[in-house]
Order: C-alpha cells, then sequence, then structure tokens
C-alpha cells in the first residue's frame, strides 16, 4: 500500500502513519519527494484497509497496489483451472452448456426438456426450484418438491443439475439432493453469509454478476467461497445494469477477457438474463463463445408460450439444437469444441 501525504504534512504526521504500519506487522519505506512524501507498506498489505489511513492527520490519500483477492487470482495460479462436475469438465478446451427451464413446473415439463437439451449437446441441466422474483406476488418456485422433480428429470437423461441456492439454511437440503452445481444469484452476489455457507462446501458454485457489481467486487465476492476453502468457483455474466432500456440487460462481453486474465476460474455467459428476448440469445451466444467463454447458461422450455417464468427469453427445444449446431462452428473457429 501506498500512503501520500499532504505537502505541508509534518513529521509528527508521517511518524504516525509509519507507527501504524509497523503496529500491523508490516516494514515501512519512505520516498521524501520536493512535493510530497510517499510511504509505502512493505509486506502483506491485505492486512491494511484505505479507510485506516485517510482520516489521519496529513494523509492525502493511500491506495492498494496489490490485489486484495489472492486465491482467485491468477497471479498466485498462472494455469487455468478445469472443474469437475460429475465428470464434466468446465474451463477446458470444451465449451459446456447448461441448459433447462428457468423455472421447475411438472413433472412432464422437466422430462421432456431434459430430453431436449441432452439431445442437442448440452452435458448439464438448470432448473430453478427456488425463484427470486421483483414482486412478491408472482411465482416463487416449487421449493423442495423443484429440487426433486429436477433430480428425477436430469437422473434420467444422465444429466447433472446446476440450481439456484438463495437462503443458506437450505443448503443442507442442497447437499441431500445432491445438487451437482450450486448457483448464486446476481442479488445474492454480496450475500456475504451465502458466500460463506457455500464456501464451507466442495460443490462446484456458479457466481453470478451483481447487476451493478464491478470486476473487482465480482472477484471480491468469489473470494469469500474460496477463503472458506471451496475453490471450485464459476464466474457467470449475465449481464449489467445500465441507463439502457431497450433490453433486459447489458452483456458485457468485454468481462470475459478481463477475467480470463484476472482469474485461473473458468467463467462462463448467461445469455439468456442479458438480452431478455428468446431472437437475442443466439447472437448473444455466439458472441460469449468467440470472446472466449468457458460455457454458457441457456433458458430451454419445451413451450415457452406457457412458461411460468421469463417466458420471453427461452427458446424451443427446435432452437436450441438449431443453435448448438452454431455454437460448434464458432468453438472450432476459435480452437475450442463443444
Amino acid at each position: 500500500m501506498i500512503i501520500v501525504m499532504q505537502p505541508d504534512a509534518d513529521e509528527k504526521a508521517i511518524e504516525a502513519v509509519e507507527a501504524k504500519i509497523l503496529a500491523q506487522g508490516l516494514q515501512v519505506h519512505i520516498s521524501r519527494g520536493t512535493e510530497r512524501t510517499l510511504i509505502g507498506a512493505v509486506g502483506d498489505e491485505r492486512k491494511l484497509d484505505p479507510e485506516m489511513f485517510d482520516p489521519m492527520p496529513g494523509v492525502e490519500k493511500s491506495m492498494h497496489i496489490v490485489k486484495q483477492y489472492k486465491i482467485v487470482a491468477r497471479e498466485w495460479h498462472k494455469a487455468n483451472t478445469v472443474i469437475d462436475v460429475a465428470g464434466v469438465s468446465i474451463g477446458g478446451k470444451t465449451v459446456q452448456v447448461i441448459a433447462g427451464p428457468c423455472s421447475v413446473e411438472t413433472g412432464p415439463q422437466m422430462d421432456v426438456a431434459a430430453a431436449g437439451v441432452k439431445a442437442a449437446g448440452a452435458r448439464l441441466m438448470r432448473g430453478g426450484a427456488f425463484k427470486p422474483r421483483t414482486s412478491p406476488y408472482t411465482f416463487q418456485g416449487k421449493g423442495v418438491e423443484g429440487l426433486e422433480l429436477l433430480r428425477t428429470a436430469a437422473d434420467a437423461h444422465g444429466l447433472p443439475i446446476v440450481t439456484e441456492l438463495m437462503d443458506p439454511r437450505m443448503l443442507e437440503t442442497f447437499l441431500q439432493y445432491d445438487v451437482d452445481v450450486i448457483q448464486i444469484g446476481t442479488r445474492n452476489m454480496q450475500n456475504f453469509d451465502l458466500l460463506k455457507e457455500v464456501g464451507r462446501t466442495t460443490k462446484p458454485v456458479v457466481l453470478k454478476r451483481g447487476m451493478s457489481a464491478t470486476i473487482n467486487e465480482w472477484l471480491m465476492a468469489a473470494e469469500y467461497i474460496a477463503a472458506g476453502g471451496n475453490h471450485n468457483i464459476i464466474f457467470c455474466e449475465r449481464g449489467i445494469r445500465t441507463f439502457e432500456t431497450a433490453y433486459r440487460n447489458v452483456l458485457d462481453v468485454t468481462a470475459v477477457p478481463v477475467l480470463k486474465r484476472e482469474t485461473h476460474l473458468p467463467v462462463i455467459v448467461d445469455p439468456s438474463h442479458a438480452g431478455g428476448k428468446a431472437w437475442m440469445v443466439p447472437a448473444l451466444s455466439c458472441a460469449a463463445v468467440a470472446a472466449g467463454a468457458d460455457g454458457l447458461l441457456i433458458e430451454v422450455h419445451p413451450n415457452p408460450c406457457d412458461a411460468w417464468c421469463d417466458a420471453d427469453q427461452a427458446l424451443t427445444l427446435a432452437e436450441f439444437a438449431t443453435l448448438m449446431e452454431q455454437l460448434g462452428a464458432v468453438a472450432r473457429a476459435v480452437g475450442r469444441e463443444l
């Protein structure tokens, strides 16, 4: 960390900053310029925070020079991490597609969906048993019954399952149903108690980006999970909120190469929530794969017109099968496979 002192800072102010750094177990390097004095904290600066120094007399500003996230940073782990999900590798040469309905509705719906996405080439199935909705009066998911329906349909077709956990108190139930991948949704990206709980498991976690989160905040949220001991983290870009109203969210394709540079962990994209319209999903999916995404999370429904949740953004099974052919071509063009 570097602490920049004000031009008129006296020796007493400089010594006070030096003493605070030493008290945290770090060493101090002082550089006296013609206009400013810079104080460097040498050691594990993650123990320090700008708020510790900025209010002090004579301090102009302080700043970190080392990334605050450590476990998830590529700086400390150069090779790409490949996460195994029930025999399916995420983060390797193969671009994995996770597909299924936004919400679990009925047994027949889930069985048809599972058969369809498997036939098209998806290797994992998604489905929401617990649904975070903007309105308290809309469908909130079937809960534990939904978990059972999802597990049964996916097992019948040999598909690992991905579903969202909203409440730390339900974690044990998720483990009982052997959920293969726990999804943390955009609204819970900074629910730190929830992140700590999933950090105590070994289950792979899909961590969706908060709708207004910076890359740094997203990485720090992942660090919460990793700090608990669970390093099986998959980042999921799902669009961010901006001033634009022509579509549901703005897919930040730039986040894919930026994250791949910053972290060794896999990065996938949810084009369904980004565009909010089914007709946008193919273009956004192709763009994500071209940008280097390790996978896609796509909403597919046997009959989108009858979907209980997010009907506008769900692909039909036929549309999904066509998209998978397109994605195969894009993946091959960038040296990968589907």
